[in-house]
């Protein structure tokens, strides 16, 4: 997944295309704590960390994102059947991560038409 993000805000950078990323959601149950930053103004999320070092590596100096500044559920048991657990998301969670896009594109749209 990560690789998969890279490559596409590389991409767009490269072609002077705007781009806004959503980083984790896992193991958060308030929606209310979603904001726009920038990935370099991030905290609280370990997937906007690895984003971080990856672009900074890459030299892109600026993303635009979605995240939650809320500090992720620590499950009770780390280990499920021998394996790793992964960080579980609420389904209304992310679909807010995802209004809270589509409403950034949207302003971002109309600041540049009356701009």
């Amino acid at each position: 997944m990560v690789s998969s993000k890279i490559h596409l805000i590389e991409k767009c950078t490269e072609k002077g295309i705007k781009i806004i990323s959503s980083m984790g959601m896992g193991n958060k149950l308030d929606p209310t704590k979603i904001e726009i930053t920038d990935i370099y103004k991030t905290s609280m999320c370990p997937l906007a960390k690895v984003m971080r070092r990856e672009l900074k590596s890459r030299g892109i100096k600026k993303l635009k994102v979605v995240y939650s500044t809320e500090k992720a559920i620590e499950p009770k048991k780390k280990i499920m059947n021998g394996n790793k657990m992964t960080a579980g998301s609420v389904s209304f969670v992310p679909s807010v991560g995802g209004l809270v896009i589509a409403s950034a594109v949207i302003r971002d749209l109309i600041n540049e038409m009356q701009g």
